[in-house]
């Protein structure tokens, strides 16, 4: 996981990036994955509080509030970045590309998994929100302001509130086959679907 894989990344997903340079010096985005990057180590040597407050600095310098204990995988690119929430429990694969605004965000209180794991390649547009432990399948895509608290499958496209698959596979879904991604109410307290409006 090095620096120049990450830079590279960058320069392969932004066309207005024009240089490695430009990209070291000015993507927050980049410089939030650094510092979560340590931030982990640290949590991971049980140096908890210590990762917390280092997140609370990058979170102040980069507006990307990441918690120390979240995996991120290689190649994270976080585009423009302000307001980008990512949980504790929160998986993050290779070659994911989330957009500003974005909340990878838990529900209940439970401390267990209880954040989204997004798999390789997943796009998540700007102001989405992707809520609970869910899993968003390799390749798919989360448009922009969408609100998503099921699971979906690899290559899909999911937009609206709540989520809806609109393309599977490459398909086109008619408006009667998208699948509505909001679970169906429960009398759980600590499920999320009983939230739900």
């Amino acid at each position: 996981m090095g620096i120049r894989e990450d830079i590279d990344a960058v320069l392969e997903r932004d066309p207005a990036a024009r240089n490695a340079f430009e990209a070291l010096l000015c993507y927050p985005g980049l410089h939030a994955v650094w510092a979560h990057r340590w931030n982990h180590r640290l949590w991971n040597l049980g140096l908890k509080t210590l990762a917390r407050f280092g997140s609370h600095v990058a979170r102040f310098w980069t507006g990307i509030e990441i918690h120390p204990a979240a995996r991120i995988g290689r190649r994270f690119f976080i585009d423009h970045g302000m307001g980008v929430v990512i949980g504790e429990t929160t998986v993050v694969g290779d070659d994911v590309t989330i957009y500003q605004q974005v909340t990878l965000g838990g529900t209940g209180k439970r401390r267990h998994k209880r954040h989204p794991t997004l798999e390789d390649g997943v796009i998540v547009g700007a102001g989405a929100k992707v809520l609970g432990n869910i899993t968003i399948g390799r390749r798919s895509q989360v448009g922009s302001g969408s609100v998503v608290v099921k699971d979906v499958p690899p290559d899909c496209t999911v937009v609206g509130i709540p989520g809806r698959i609109i393309i599977q596979d490459g398909q086109r879904l008619e408006q009667s086959e998208s699948t509505t991604m909001l679970p169906a109410p429960s009398s759980s307290p600590d499920d999320f679907s009983a939230k739900a409006p």
